[in-house]
């Protein structure tokens, strides 16, 4: 029988905002339903305005239930850093895990770190390793938190391969993207397009989440004027907040003078995020970059078949499961992809590879098989 743990999260969780607090809220969840003691470890202070392009960093959500989160990091502050590692070894946890998503914490991880006692292990869980929007120091401010780790994990087997290939001679585990367990229910596709004043009886793609230039909206814009899409009558749905300017792919849409495209550049809380996905046909994730994606589990949870560029950490579920299409990073075989995807016999095939494969990615066998990981080193 395994042991059961005191387990600390560090990282993004509420009252923050966004995919990786989500997770975060539901990896603790798993973990206390596994029967560990856990507590989170939240942000006071997160981002410096100029880093964070979007418009809160923080959800009007009510918090989840059961959780013991407690804002105590502050990500720019080394006073603060040795003050969280002293009230970390006063709890005394067994395992800590440092959540770890871009290389600006590395020097906030890597001073609570040294502030701990080697009985605690230290984990990264880390969602990706090389950041979308490389920067020089990248390589060295990985390298510097990284050796303060005593193993890794990992939402996917790319990153997984990112962090071996370094050289730390340190454990690595290799993950998936879990689904969430808390994600309202599905509804009908006549349902969510009512609920939308979305139109019925047309096939509908939709890119979804979080807008920035290496996700490639852009790319597939373009593609709705290319053959053989441009002939089949298919609606763009666009719904996410812009961390860049949207004028750009307003002026883009208009360029091409479309009428039927639907856009909503806001953040998009629970409700929105199952009614548009339930809606459309197709997500469609034409990244430049990308090692693992939030958006993949929540259209397996809607049972919504996807369209990913071809990159391996994004489409290594999608030809696992067959629960999509895998398109090269340019507008013309995006377009060729997308019009061979929204056939009717086609989606129906996905749809049911994604129902036949939806067990396999609860938060439940993650957790249960981090905790057997950890329990080697």
């Amino acid at each position: 029988m395994k042991s059961k743990k005191r387990i600390l999260l560090l990282g993004p969780a509420h009252p923050y905002r966004g995919g990786i607090a989500d997770t975060q809220n539901a990896f603790a969840k798993s973990l206390q339903e596994n029967g560990h003691e856990v507590i989170l470890f939240t942000f006071t202070f997160q981002y410096p305005k100029f880093l964070f392009p979007g418009k809160t960093q923080l959800t009007s959500n009510p918090a989840p239930t059961k959780l013991n989160i407690q804002r105590k990091i502050h990500s720019c502050n080394p006073f603060n850093w040795a003050k969280t590692a002293r009230a970390i070894n006063q709890i005394n946890p067994d395992v800590v895990f440092f959540r770890y998503w871009t290389p600006f914490l590395a020097p906030c991880w890597q001073g609570i770190a040294k502030g701990l006692p080697n009985k605690i292990k230290t984990i990264a869980l880390v969602d990706n390793w090389l950041p979308h929007e490389r920067k020089p120091w990248d390589n060295l401010l990985n390298n510097y938190f990284g050796k303060k780790m005593d193993g890794f994990a990992t939402l996917s087997g790319h990153v997984g391969e990112q962090i071996s290939s370094v050289g730390f001679d340190k454990p690595v585990w290799f993950g998936f993207h879990p689904i969430a367990d808390d994600l309202l229910p599905a509804i009908s596709k006549e349902e969510a397009r009512d609920r939308l004043d979305w139109p019925q009886g047309k096939k509908i793609v939709l890119f979804f989440g979080l807008i920035r230039k290496y996700k490639g909206l852009d790319l597939l814009i373009k593609a709705f004027s290319k053959p053989p899409l441009k002939d089949k009558n298919v609606l763009l749905a666009i719904v996410g907040e812009s961390y860049e300017d949207q004028e750009v792919y307003e002026n883009l849409i208009s360029k091409l003078d479309w009428v039927d495209t639907l856009t909503d550049f806001n953040f998009a809380d629970m409700e929105k995020t199952r009614h548009v996905i339930c809606a459309a046909d197709v997500v469609a994730q034409t990244y430049r970059s990308a090692t693992q994606s939030g958006v993949t589990p929540l259209a397996y949870q809607y049972q919504t078949p996807i369209l990913v560029s071809d990159i391996p950490g994004l489409k290594a579920p999608i030809l696992t499961d067959d629960s999509g299409s895998v398109s090269s990073i340019n507008s013309e075989d995006i377009a060729s992809k997308i019009a061979a995807l929204i056939e009717t016999d086609q989606l129906q095939h996905h749809i049911n590879q994604i129902k036949k494969a939806l067990p396999k990615y609860r938060w439940k066998t993650f957790s249960e098989n981090l905790m057997t990981f950890i329990e080697t080193l």
